[in-house]
């Protein structure tokens, strides 16, 4: 309890949204019976997992675009986010701020979103990755304007890009497109002026929405 009671005090944001991505697949496991294919037979799973023929019949189902970041495919990919999540959102969280740190997170998560509704339209897909794509970016950009070593969140990124492109499992599109909206945010996110930070990082949540809505 107390570990959460401090996570919560550093990155209350964080915490919340690793704790809504646990609720959800348990939820989803519920629904289906099981813990490995938690999407089959869920409910939430079929209204969520962002799928670009639903995407394009408009309306509500545009907010599949958000609820898929907080939607699994199975335990381990659950778990595995999670984790990344709390360890690099958490640094990231520390260093912005909460309310921009939440704006970065929704523009790394609807960008991924979007990029694979325009480059792999009829592919199912679902996780928090894209938005872990864009922090992981975020870290290294933190790192430069603390003096810190580099070493570490460059190669946190180049082993999520090489997995990325070995493990036929994941999303290519979602991952390219968070590790864009990151790069895309980054020189703007680590500016020693706020209001910089803030247009910088609008402006591209306000792309990867404008993205969305077209599809």
């Amino acid at each position: 309890m107390n570990t959460l009671r401090r996570w919560w005090v550093e990155a209350p944001a964080t915490t919340f949204f690793t704790a809504v991505a646990v609720i959800v697949y348990l939820i989803t496991a519920v629904e289906s019976r099981s813990l490995m294919e938690n999407l089959h037979d869920s409910a939430l799973g079929s209204a969520w997992v962002l799928y670009g023929p639903e995407v394009s019949t408009g309306g509500l189902d545009r907010l599949r675009a958000l609820g898929a970041v907080f939607l699994h495919i199975d335990l381990g990919h659950v778990a595995i986010n999670s984790f990344l999540l709390m360890l690099v959102g958490r640094e990231i969280e520390k260093f912005a701020g909460t309310p921009l740190y939440v704006a970065a997170f929704l523009a790394g998560g609807i960008g991924a979103s979007a990029t694979v509704l325009w480059m792999d339209w009829s592919q199912p897909t679902a996780g928090a990755s894209g938005a872990l794509f864009a922090l992981m970016v975020l870290l290294v950009g933190v790192a430069r304007v603390r003096g810190g070593d580099l070493r570490a969140p460059l190669t946190l990124v180049a082993v999520n890009v090489a997995y990325t492109f070995l493990a036929p499992s994941v999303s290519l599109w979602g991952h390219m497109g968070g590790l864009l909206a990151g790069a895309a945010m980054v020189v703007f996110f680590v500016h020693r002026d706020v209001r910089v930070r803030w247009v910088g990082v609008l402006a591209v949540l306000a792309a990867a929405c404008g993205a969305v809505l077209l599809v």
